[in-house]
């Protein structure tokens, strides 16, 4: 019936038959077009929800409209690899235009899933050791995206934590040994502690148990603080990590704006939010034909330093002019 209609107005308008590529192009244009995200906090982690509705509103901006012209489907593996490896396959199943992965946790099962689909990474610390791309300006395979930091970050962590607290002469460096990035994020830290009089204790985190007993352990013995890096296992662990800096007294330096904003300390980082933003238009160029080895891995554009003020008065630490001077935000 509809197409008996079709032709009949056709008839009636005479000419218009000649606009029907034209209207078939248009439509070609506005069908609706598919994206898979592989996230790593639990569901419905509100720092999650952060991302995804900065994503969203990046696209928005490059003219897609979740439900008109594009339909987002989503998972979150909550630290879980057994998890993320089972939706990166469902993900892949479901014949995405391009798939965006957060994490090394969320692009490694992605590659293993597939080498066709293209994928956009924000988070990754860095990519070209990890094996996700041949190199920062081409990609060289079907990935391509956003760095989470550059090493020297590290360094800076701990000459924030000294500044901060000038009596620290013991610092536990929390992080996923699972990350490939580990390695030489350490050594970044590990090169100005001599220089700062500080000795540094690595602390493994695999859950919520491992991380108790470790940080309880270190908090023995006085004079010590922490450096928090990132990864999806830390960010979902962050409120228990943040209450036992509190507790036991440690100041705690921290990779994002999301922790001192739920009572940690101090941060210095990237803007992981922006990045999911910025990830919106790769996103965009690939739906728009482009190939992922042509658009070359991004580094972060936007640092920002956060201060709780609050927090450092429950610690009884006089936070310096100097740094309150600096800061991008300060909580109070």
């Amino acid at each position: 019936m509809f197409d008996m209609r079709r032709r009949e107005l056709i008839t009636v308008l005479g000419g218009a038959a000649a606009a029907w590529p034209l209207m078939a192009r248009a439509q070609q244009r506005e069908r609706m077009r598919r994206i898979g995200m592989l996230m790593g906090l639990a569901a419905g982690d509100p720092l999650d929800q952060a991302r995804f509705a900065a994503f969203a509103q990046g696209l928005q901006q490059s003219g897609w409209t979740i439900g008109r012209n594009v339909q987002i489907d989503a998972r979150s593996s909550a630290g879980n690899a057994d998890d993320a490896r089972r939706y990166a396959a469902e993900l892949v199943a479901l014949a995405p235009d391009v798939l965006l992965a957060s994490g090394n946790s969320g692009v490694a099962p992605l590659l293993q899933a597939t080498r066709a689909v293209p994928i956009v990474f924000v988070i990754v610390p860095d990519p070209v050791g990890a094996g996700f791309v041949d190199s920062l300006a081409r990609p060289g395979g079907n990935a391509t995206g956003f760095l989470a930091y550059e090493y020297s970050l590290g360094a800076k962590w701990l000459e924030l934590l000294k500044e901060l607290a000038p009596r620290v002469t013991r610092a536990a460096v929390l992080r996923d040994a699972a990350l490939a990035s580990g390695p030489g994020q350490f050594a970044a830290i590990q090169s100005v502690a001599p220089s700062l009089g500080v000795e540094l204790t690595p602390i493994n985190v695999r859950d919520a148990g491992e991380i108790e007993r470790a940080v309880v352990a270190f908090a023995h013995s006085a004079d010590g603080g922490l450096i928090v890096t990132g990864s999806p296992l830390i960010a979902l662990h962050r409120d228990l990590i943040i209450a036992l800096a509190a507790r036991r007294k440690l100041p705690a330096v921290y990779i994002e704006r999301s922790f001192p904003a739920v009572g940690g300390l101090i941060s210095y980082g990237p803007d992981f939010v922006d990045q999911f933003r910025r990830a919106a238009s790769y996103v965009d160029r690939i739906l728009k034909g482009e190939k992922p080895t042509d658009l070359p891995v991004q580094a972060p554009t936007k640092y920002e330093l956060v201060i709780n003020l609050k927090t450092a008065k429950a610690l009884g630490i006089d936070v310096p002019d100097r740094l309150l001077a600096r800061a991008d935000e300060v909580i109070e």
